[in-house]
């Protein structure tokens, strides 16, 4: 007599394989939860009735208190914020990856003690999977929410007083290396940076590139000018640096909008660029093409990094462990070099 097998239960991840859904969306449809359009709830109910799946009493309890929702979380508070490129494009990116996992997005600005507030009783009351948090300085009480709440949550670049363990960041210290570089290489020698925010990540780490490739060259790195990343900081800190340094022969500014007011700012003080200044921004904006003369800058794969920390959010929710990533970065050359 031959003993009888035991009946393997089908799977989750076999059900969302069989329908091309992400095993999220999979689970949605078995707990009956919205969010989830007509054509992928059918395809899924099809791999249901196929595969002869039965859900997992235990598993559907917990599934059943997924919101369907993720909340990008920006520590600004001004509404320009959403007409700045960089982040218009971060929004772009997150929100496909989004759409494609169906889930849908919060924006929440939250510089202010209120607007923390707010986004910790969003926290608190679950109305969301995970959190993505940008653009956070150093101190910025937004932090502690990786640590404070069982909710998966991402940063998108990582803040200066806090080492995060799940994050999606850009090469900057690589970037700015290659932007000073090339302007050495173009035979600048008196090379001087427009850097950002120094208390945040980004800032430092691009002026820390500048720093590196200034003293491998066995030269001496100028003291930074500091801009908080718009046109008119960048014109401003240019100003100052030609009055410190009115030698200077290369500019690295540490974005492209910095970069363009450098540009007016050079202009206005009778130089030529690049014949007595080379320019060098930092992001590959529309803003650089449309520049006079043409900006060289620095590429960072803005959209992706939206991207990029939608899908490591819906890893850490489906359970899954990913890793930190680094995107990389790759200069463009134009007029202004």
């Amino acid at each position: 007599m031959t003993e009888e097998l035991p009946h393997r239960h089908v799977t989750l991840d076999e059900v969302a394989a069989q329908a091309g859904v992400s095993r999220s969306v999979a689970s949605r449809v078995i707990n009956d939860a919205p969010h989830v359009s007509r054509a992928k709830r059918e395809a899924v109910e099809r791999a249901i009735r196929k595969l002869g799946f039965v859900p997992n009493p235990k598993a559907r309890a917990l599934a059943t208190r997924q919101a369907g929702a993720a909340a990008l979380v920006i520590s600004r508070d001004d509404p320009e914020v959403l007409a700045d490129p960089f982040f218009a494009q971060v929004i772009v990116g997150v929100s496909s990856a989004l759409e494609e996992a169906d889930l849908h997005m919060m924006l929440c600005l939250s510089a202010t003690p209120r607007g923390r507030e707010r986004v910790e009783q969003l926290v608190r009351s679950r109305v969301v999977d995970g959190v993505m948090l940008m653009a956070l300085h150093e101190g910025d009480p937004l932090a502690r929410l990786a640590t404070e709440t069982r909710l998966p949550v991402v940063f998108g670049g990582r803040p200066t007083d806090v080492e995060p363990r799940w994050y999606v960041d850009i090469d900057n210290v690589g970037g700015a290396r290659d932007a000073t570089d090339h302007l050495l290489a173009r035979g600048r020698s008196r090379v001087v940076t427009v850097c950002g925010p120094r208390d945040t990540e980004v800032g430092e780490s691009r002026y820390r590139g500048y720093r590196e490739a200034m003293l491998l060259a066995g030269l001496t790195p100028r003291p930074p000018e500091q801009g908080d990343f718009s046109d008119e900081s960048g014109a401003a800190a240019m100003e100052r640096l030609l009055r410190a340094h009115p030698d200077l022969d290369g500019v690295f500014a540490a974005n492209d909008n910095m970069a363009a007011g450098a540009l007016r700012a050079l202009r206005a003080a009778g130089r030529s660029v690049p014949g007595d200044v080379a320019v060098v921004g930092f992001d590959d904006l529309a803003v650089a093409q449309l520049a006079e003369p043409a900006l060289t800058t620095v590429h960072q794969p803005i959209r992706d990094l939206g991207r990029e920390m939608v899908r490591m959010l819906v890893g850490l929710i489906a359970g899954r462990e990913p890793s930190p990533l680094i995107l990389p970065t790759h200069l463009v050359k134009r007029a202004s070099t």
